[in-house]
């Protein structure tokens, strides 16, 4: 890292006022009252400040790709020939490290003779995306987890002169540590494979990497001498890890298999391997402090608190057992375990864990706080004397009420200036470095979290993303070292994680509407005026939320248990995404042989049908309470009768919205009929019941084909119903009961042994104009309507 040093004396205010320059973060500045202007006076308090600032930094100047140059070019030419075939014989790729000399990724591209393009990248992500940059905006091409267009112009465009791309940014962070539960739990190599190709192509450098970290857990655990029914009594099922690493819960889903340990192990070597081939920096997982309850059978005077129950869980599966980081016990179980994650995975100095994730502190006492980051982070220093904490910054937001700024900053001033780096894991939204001083001088990173649960539904704050990372990078004393990106669940909206990968290359926010335009080119391989309308509509409404701190969780009514109060607002114009869904469909005849446009017009469709959805609920509710049982009767027919059935017909017809694959990829993992039961329960149970009776009731929602069919149009059904019997028998409606009779329902679901379509049944064009034929007259007589019951406003 390359420094320099402006000073300014101002002598109307004796102060000396003092301007670092760094390579690689934004400008520092800061002011000192002087009791003498003496020249060695002066320049100890200049070199003070050198040292203060430089040395909180340099502390990250030896995370640098393990791969050699050579090793990474051949990376990225493996990319190459899977994406585009032999037409990969026209990159002349290289990797040359010096090609930056301040840790920031660079790529220079240019023609050369027989119309090839020469790109040259300072580490192969940084050749990746500067490739990938070429392809999108010289070629018109495109890359996403729901299809891509990859039409390359022959000969390839010609470029004029040198095709300069580098970014501002050290780091571009990738996953939350939920990803691994909601989106990665069942992935195959292959699935793998095509993630990481795409974390390369959007310039990730800094993934968490944490699959496979339980075989690790479990060699450790019996070392220590706890027994096979301690460890099986911990571990959560498959799609539950995520919430058991974070002390949230145990046991619930499982018994881990032990051929889940081995499966997880191989593809974690993998995975490694190839982020590292790329120049990527994995993160891998450390102690945080969550043990079995077996420990204390060993250790019966270990310092160990019981949590409270979480979420809503009661302690058959939740209320953790947390050992003190002050113990000489956590010290060392947190050194052992962390030992054998560095023999087995090897280590680039860079770990995660996360402290009081959803959980409260047992004091508030900052001393302590203090204490607890400074003995968790020894537990790292122990093994890897160069390790770095990476922290998501999730408690801050979440539990606002106990961290105030002292318990904040006596929690990140536990661990030396410059070692850890936070995740300001909600930034788009509520950026926590604004009112914490840059976290009191830790390293961060602005993160865009956009979704939780990974529920469908357009939702996006393209305002927020194109300022946020610009704002931060100028803020005063910035600490800003990357941008991120931390959705719970991906393979969603993806749009908006183009945008959010793209402008960690940008020096400046980008017109909005020139982008998302050139956006619908490069994605349907074509100019098309009512798609570039439709998707200038979607981006200044849907994909525009900007109300303060709304957090996207789907609570439309179609995904949500029925009941008199569920929500119907909106945070955009229904307007706005009718008149998109015209233009998609006018434009529809001409693009349906590209798998993206198919990908979208599903969606659009699915997300007018979600709004469509509420308005019939309010019908049923306005018949229900004036006792108007024809209005009850057609409104709860349509929707469970035809709306919903033509919604489970339509995402049935697209292999990307389907029930059955989530299920086939679960009992993929299994290697006998036991197994393949298990993961089936896991899989169906997280996206309904999360729980074993509904305790995070429908946060992971999702709306596939088969779903809708067999869980969301079956609770509707007896809805209206259970309406029709209180409206004929004179009786209230009771929720009580009514909750009783659906989870029968809802539970039936997990159960029910069915086999779902893994392969898209029907035509995608034809079920979308007929729905389209038969709805779109009814939503627009529904638009006033719509806006005097359910007016746009914000979360109560």
């Amino acid at each position: 890292m390359f420094l320099s040093i402006t000073v300014s004396w101002l002598p109307a205010n004796k102060e000396i006022q003092l301007f670092l320059t760094s390579s690689t973060l934004p400008t520092w500045e800061c002011g000192f009252k002087m009791s003498s202007t003496k020249p060695l006076y002066v320049a100890l308090i200049v070199v003070c400040f050198i040292l203060t600032v430089s040395c909180k930094f340099s502390t990250l100047d030896h995370i640098k790709p393990k791969a050699s140059d050579k090793e990474q070019a051949r990376a990225v030419s493996g990319l190459l020939r899977r994406l585009l075939g032999n037409r990969s014989t026209e990159f002349i790729v290289s990797v040359n490290r010096s090609l930056s000399n301040d840790s920031l990724d660079v790529c220079e591209l240019r023609s050369a003779k027989n119309n090839k393009i020469v790109a040259t990248g300072s580490t192969g992500v940084a050749l990746a995306s500067g490739i990938y940059n070429y392809l999108k905006y010289f070629c018109n091409c495109h890359v996403s987890w729901s299809g891509n267009q990859l039409e390359v112009p022959s000969p390839l465009p010609q470029l004029t002169g040198v095709l300069r791309i580098n970014t501002p940014h050290r780091f571009r962070y990738y996953q939350n540590v939920c990803t691994v539960s909601y989106s990665f739990v069942w992935w195959d190599w292959p699935r793998w494979e095509k993630e990481i190709d795409w974390m390369a192509l959007n310039g990730i450098n800094l993934p968490l990497a944490f699959t496979g970290q339980e075989a690790l857990w479990q060699e450790v655990y019996r070392a220590l001498g706890l027994n096979e029914s301690e460890l099986e009594e911990f571990f959560s099922g498959p799609a539950f890890l995520a919430w058991n690493r974070m002390a949230n819960m145990d046991k619930f889903g499982g018994p881990l298999p032990q051929s889940w340990h081995v499966n997880q192990l191989y593809l974690q070597f993998k995975i490694l391997e190839r982020m590292r081939g790329f120049g990527m920096i994995p993160v891998l997982p450390a102690f945080s402090g969550n043990v079995p309850k077996g420990i204390l059978r060993l250790y019966p005077k270990a310092n160990v608190t019981r949590l409270g129950p979480w979420a809503h869980f009661n302690c058959s599966f939740s209320c953790s057992y947390i050992l003190d980081p002050r113990d000489p016990l956590f010290l060392q179980i947190g050194s052992l375990y962390l030992s054998e994650v560095v023999k087995q995975f090897g280590t680039d100095h860079i770990y995660n864990t996360d402290t009081f994730n959803e959980m409260t502190p047992p004091s508030s006492d900052p001393t302590y706080l203090s204490a607890v980051s400074h003995s968790v982070f020894a537990s790292m220093t122990a093994v890897d004397p160069n390790a770095i904490w990476l922290m998501q910054g999730w408690l801050f937001f979440s539990d606002q009420t106990f961290w105030k700024p002292p318990q904040i900053q006596a929690l990140l001033h536990g661990v030396p200036l410059g070692r850890m780096i936070v995740l300001d894991l909600f930034a788009e939204a509520d950026p926590v470095f604004t009112y914490t001083e840059s976290f009191y001088g830790q390293p961060f990173i602005w993160c865009m979290l956009n979704n939780f649960g990974g529920n469908n539904g357009f939702f996006g704050t393209v305002e927020s993303i194109n300022s946020g990372p610009f704002k931060a990078l100028h803020f005063p004393n910035s600490t800003l070292v990357g941008i991120g990106m931390t959705p719970e669940g991906i393979e969603q909206n993806p749009v908006i994680y183009e945008l959010m990968s793209e402008l960690a290359w940008r020096k400046e926010p980008v017109n909005l509407a020139k982008w998302v335009s050139l956006y619908a080119v490069r994605r349907y391989g074509g100019m098309n005026d009512n798609l570039t309308a439709a998707w200038k509509l979607l981006f200044t409404s849907v994909y525009n939320c900007t109300i303060p701190g709304y957090v996207n969780h789907n609570h439309s009514p179609l995904v949500r248990r029925p009941s008199f109060q569920m929500r119907t607002d909106l945070w955009y114009e229904p307007a706005d995404l009718f008149e998109a869904w015209r233009l998609f469909m006018e434009a529809a005849p001409s693009f349906m042989s590209k798998e993206t446009f198919q990908y979208d017009l599903v969606d659009v469709t699915r997300q007018v049908l979600q709004v469509l959805t509420s308005s019939f609920y309010q019908d049923i509710a306005d018949a229900f309470a004036n006792k108007k049982m024809p209005e009850l009767l057609t409104a709860g027919g349509v929707l469970v009768y035809d709306l919903l059935p033509e919604l489970n017909r339509l995402l049935s017809s697209n292999q990307n919205f389907l029930l059955g694959m989530w299920l086939e990829r679960a009992q993929s993992k299994a290697l006998n009929e036991r197994e393949a039961q298990l993961y089936d329960m896991n899989a169906r149970n997280q996206v309904t019941l999360w729980g074993p009776s509904g305790e995070i009731l429908d946060y992971a929602n999702k709306q596939w084909g088969g779903l809708i069919e067999d869980y969301y149009a079956q609770r509707w059904g007896l809805f209206v119903q259970t309406l029709v019997e209180c409206l004929d028998r004179g009786l209230p409606y009771k929720q009580d009961s009514f909750n009783q009779a659906v989870f029968q329902v809802e539970q039936g679901f997990i159960y029910n042994g069915r086999k779902y379509p893994t392969k898209p049944q029907g035509d995608t064009y034809e079920i979308a104009h007929r729905i389209f034929l038969k709805y779109y007259p009814q939503a627009m007589k529904r638009l006033q309507q719509m806006e005097e019951n359910s007016p746009i406003s914000p979360i109560p």
